[in-house]
């Protein structure tokens, strides 16, 4: 499996979006450089009320662009960078993706999927009722998430627009996406 980098983004202070940029730069371990959300350990608001020494599963957001279509169709108009992530990508289903995935990104940089986004009510102050087309229920029942996956740095380097995304899968059983 493979896709495509299509915009990159980050912000150096909280703000529910972030602009997007030429380039970012992964660094190992931490996340974007100069991004807010970029450390060791938790640096999601809500997550260091919780526990300020857990581990930054959530380094790099990444949310596909096919997403921006989707809910465009219900009236609603989303742009990279609209949403909080880092990475927006074009032709790689992200939310299949099993956790631990490693993904290659450009010449360097690779990322390991840690899980899912878990959306919330920021999403609504952006835009009146987004939330819900980016949280559902399937026929089953089961939440559905589809505001983008959450990863950690394994090895840091440039990404930019137009950079290909490799995939390689763990070995193993592989384990669904849970939120993170």
């Amino acid at each position: 499996m493979s896709g495509t980098v299509t915009a990159v983004s980050s912000n150096g202070e909280y703000s529910f979006t972030k602009p997007n940029r030429q380039s970012i730069t992964l660094l190992a371990g931490l996340g974007v450089e100069g991004d807010v959300h970029a450390g060791v350990t938790v640096k999601h608001r809500s997550r260091i009320a919780q526990d300020p020494t857990q581990p930054n599963l959530r380094q790099v957001h990444l949310i596909h662009e096919e997403l921006f279509a989707e809910v465009g169709r219900a009236g609603y108009r989303v742009a990279p960078g609209d949403l909080g992530e880092n990475i927006t990508t074009r032709g790689l289903d992200l939310l299949a993706l099993p956790t631990g995935t490693l993904l290659h990104i450009g010449d360097e940089a690779v990322l390991e999927v840690t899980g899912l986004r878990n959306p919330c009510v920021q999403i609504d102050a952006f835009q009146d009722g987004l939330l819900k087309q980016v949280v559902g229920r399937d026929e089953a029942g089961r939440i559905v998430r589809k505001a983008g996956i959450m990863s950690i740095v394994r090895q840091g380097g440039v990404v930019r627009p137009g950079d290909t995304i490799t995939t390689k899968l763990p070995t193993g059983p592989h384990r669904p996406l849970e939120r993170v």
